[in-house]
């Protein structure tokens, strides 16, 4: 393909390309092929300028690419992918570990009903895959542990404000000087204080240093700004000083770009709910059941409901034990085991052609650290049973509906857990809380991260922070607060789940307004919604 018609395409779609790239694309001659590709990187990994790095940090994504050619296409671009760093010879079905049940024989687990052969976890079930990895946790935690994972955080955020042209001359900590122009830098946020003087003060720490961060109350935008930063988030800061205090005029969050909006080129539709809370008392069984003849077609819906193929749950999919003290008085079924055998005989009654895409949240019987892994094998096998179920972690990276010529949709979900945290703690957050859900997921695309404040939930220390929205995702979808909500940032679609639990009184002290069985409905092809109500 000829080199002018590579920039001409890179620039129609509002892509760089350097040079060293330019060159090794343009030794193909299947140009179609080549355009196939750079639209689906752009879609993917949301950057804009085009490198040989850039496929090679996203190896098995375009491979994955490369594998939806025609397999003509397929055997003309072998060199290319030599030349690209890429494998020759891939498979479509990459597995992913899930942590193995331990002692299953010695708790009684009936041996049956026990699936033995690991799960895979990276291509399940037609049209799903699962692009995040769940990491082996049988390592003893050390301090350094949590150093390396702080020091990632750092570094992946610090990766993406450095796209952000709002920061220009920037400079480590331990360049700032008096005789430094205005600056810009890149830090984390290790204190907050307000001084005598009613300025905002930061301590701003990279890995060179710490500095003094100065925000002016006779600032009044960047003060509103300011205050909604929160502890350990990485910011970029723009202004002038030394080492010792550093005066910001401006202040970049990581932020998302404005994505462009996808559309399926098949119609199907996807459905979202959360928070079943099974095992409950309260668990509002006759309205999940109208839910499950919805989706058989036993119903008067004025859709054709065999074209809805994917059903999300997110988190609280079950009651649990021993949650809180007295949880115990507010169950029907007492037991961890029983709950999920029986939430699996509901599932088992939806269509098989449904994919059901089951992450963990706090009530589920896995650690409360996050990420958490897939649900616990030991007692929720009945799910691993059923074969249209596809268990992810928690927070998880699932990909939907790709067909030839369609990347899919990259969906996040996350339970929720850190929002109460922000609802309580952010100034324009606090007023709505958890009853506006929507605006807590859009700070937190603004952040760059699910959890940025170290005690707005509890983390496992892997190396990696799986908290960090490296790759933004199309449909960021969430529970936890029981209210249903349907919004976007930025060309990100926002879901919050409703709730198949009546009322606690948890949740009346805390003034919460929950919704009850109310279901998000998103056409793939015309990204219309509707909410199905079966309350």
């Amino acid at each position: 393909m000829d080199s002018k018609d590579i920039l001409k395409f890179c620039i129609e779609k509002g892509l760089l390309i350097e040079p060293e790239a330019l060159n090794l694309l343009s030794t193909s001659n299947d140009g179609e092929s080549i355009k196939l590709i750079l639209e689906k990187i752009k879609n993917y990994t949301r950057k804009r300028i085009i490198t040989k790095k850039l496929f090679e940090q996203n190896k098995e994504r375009v491979n994955e690419f490369f594998l939806d050619l025609p397999k003509e296409n397929q055997k003309k671009l072998e060199e290319l992918k030599i030349k690209l760093g890429l494998e020759i010879e891939i498979s479509k079905k990459i597995s992913t570990e899930i942590p193995e049940s331990e002692n299953l024989e010695e708790e009684g687990a009936p041996k049956e009903n026990l699936k033995k052969e690991p799960m895979p976890a990276e291509f399940l079930l037609e049209g799903v895959k699962i692009l995040s990895k769940n990491s082996s946790t049988k390592k003893k935690i050390v301090v350094d542990d949590f150093v390396q994972n702080l020091k990632n955080k750092f570094m992946e955020l610090k990766n993406i404000l450095q796209e952000h042209t709002d920061l220009d001359n920037l400079v480590s900590i331990n360049k700032l000087s008096k005789n430094s122009p205005r600056v810009s830098i890149i830090g984390i946020v290790s204190d907050k204080k307000i001084s005598k003087n009613k300025n905002i003060l930061f301590d701003v720490e990279d890995l060179t240093g710490r500095v003094r961060v100065l925000i002016n109350q006779n600032k009044p935008e960047l003060y509103k700004i300011a205050e909604e930063i929160s502890l350990d988030s990485v910011m970029g800061f723009g202004g002038f000083g030394d080492r010792e205090i550093f005066f910001v005029n401006s202040i970049v969050f990581p932020d998302i770009p404005v994505l462009e909006k996808k559309h399926s080129t098949e119609e199907e539709y996807a459905v979202f709910i959360g928070d079943l809370h099974y095992g409950s008392k309260l668990f509002l069984e006759e309205n999940f059941l109208k839910f499950i003849d919805y989706l058989n077609g036993k119903s008067s819906a004025k859709i054709n409901t065999e074209k809805i193929k994917y059903l999300f749950l997110v988190g609280d999919i079950v009651s649990g034990v021993g949650n809180y003290p007295t949880q115990q008085k507010d169950l029907k079924i007492e037991d961890i085991e029983a709950q999920f055998q029986g939430l699996a005989e509901l599932l088992s009654k939806i269509r098989r052609d449904i994919k059901i895409i089951i992450s963990p949240g706090n009530h589920d019987g896995v650690r409360l650290l996050e990420p958490q892994p897939p649900l616990d094998e030991k007692y929720a096998w009945p799910l691993y049973n059923l074969k249209n179920v596809i268990l992810t972690g928690n927070p998880a990276y699932v990909n939907i509906g790709a067909k030839k010529g369609f990347s899919g949709f990259d969906v996040l979900s996350y339970h929720g857990f850190s929002y109460p945290f922000y609802a309580n703690t952010v100034p324009s957050l606090i007023e709505e809380g958890l009853n506006a859900p929507e605006k807590i997921m859009a700070y937190l695309l603004k952040n760059r991260h699910l959890a940025p404040t170290y005690s707005s939930t509890q983390y496992f220390p892997y190396e990696k922070d799986e908290l960090v929205i490296k790759n933004v995702p199309d449909i960021l979808v969430s529970g936890h607060s029981h209210k249903l909500s349907v919004d976007s940032y930025k060309g990100v679609l926002l879901i919050s789940t409703a709730t198949w639990e009546k009322e606690t009184e948890y949740q009346k002290r805390k003034g919460n307004r929950p919704d009850f069985c109310k279901v998000p409905l998103l056409n793939l092809k015309t990204r219309a919604i509707k909410i199905l109500d079966f309350e």
